[in-house]
């Protein structure tokens, strides 16, 4: 599963980037969503399970998927559609800085020295980005905040999840938060998209669009919601910095995109930094 997850995400952003390049970010994924909103409908149906969540878990819900799907791919999206793949891939997985500082300032976790190495290693490469994004005519460095923003708001969510009171199976559970994501993009979309509904999806789009819907929200989605439940965060904490090593290579063979040394020296920045916080020392080991 874990290995699943680690290619399919990490090809999944430059599939995004073909999405977004003539499709507005927020109506490429919300036709992704209504796909994999069907495709959730028949693992459900198949599983007999119910879609059916105690009210007094609905607050808890909302949160969890705000945090970890709507929020994040609000922002995620306009990231990938300013910003090279590769570079809003790792900029993406900052992730686990941000749930490392998030756990610190709210749930009451314990700060140590790799953290705080951990988060001057993400900075630093967060600030050579920045400054080529600020330094280059065609410079985007509002993708770069973007991208920002939707790893803070998923590593928030992270905790969330892993924090749940409730036994809602992860499949519902991500059912629920595909439905609120699809209302919040596909709001957005119609009142800022709308005008560029011209045309059908292209051939490429279309294939951009049923990998996420079938692909990522009927098997990755699912999976990772039940990796984070399950694994010890030494295993998904290789599968994250996996990832993005994975978008930014699968980057440059599917759509030729060349990452210059401040890509590569920010990729080992966060490489750096994650594998501070999430691989264990060796006395708890």
């Amino acid at each position: 599963m874990l290995a699943v997850v680690t290619v399919l995400w990490g090809l999944n952003w430059p599939v995004m980037k073909i999405g977004v390049t003539y499709v507005g970010p927020m109506t490429f994924r919300s036709a992704s969503m209504i796909g994999g909103i069907f495709v959730l409908l028949a693992l459900i149906w198949q599983q007999g399970q119910s879609l059916r969540v105690p009210r007094e878990y609905w607050g808890e819900l909302f949160a969890i998927a705000a945090a970890n799907m709507a929020v994040w791919y609000v922002f995620a999206m306009y990231g990938v559609a300013q910003l090279a793949s590769g570079r809003a891939a790792i900029l993406g997985y900052t992730l686990p800085i941000w749930s490392a500082l998030w756990g610190i300032l709210i749930f009451g976790d314990k700060a140590n020295s790799r953290l705080w190495f951990g988060v001057i290693a993400a900075l630093a490469g967060v600030i050579l980005l920045m400054f080529n994004e600020f330094g280059t005519l065609t410079g985007r460095p509002l993708g770069t905040l973007s991208m920002l923003l939707a790893a803070a708001c998923w590593g928030y969510g992270s905790h969330l999840m892993r924090r749940r009171k409730q036994s809602t199976p992860v499949l519902v559970i991500t059912f629920w938060s595909l439905i609120l994501s699809l209302l919040t993009c596909g709001s957005l979309a119609f009142l800022f998209e709308r005008p560029g509904w011209t045309r059908p999806p292209s051939g490429p789009e279309w294939g951009a669009i049923l990998y996420n819907a079938i692909l990522v929200f009927g098997l990755v989605q699912v999976w990772w919601f039940r990796l984070a439940t399950i694994l010890p965060p030494v295993a998904s904490g290789l599968s994250v910095m996996l990832i993005p090593v994975v978008g930014v290579f699968s980057a440059m063979i599917l759509l030729g995109e060349q990452p210059g040394w401040p890509d590569y020296v920010a990729l080992g920045c966060i490489l750096l930094a994650i594998s501070s916080v999430l691989l264990p020392s060796r006395s708890r080991a």
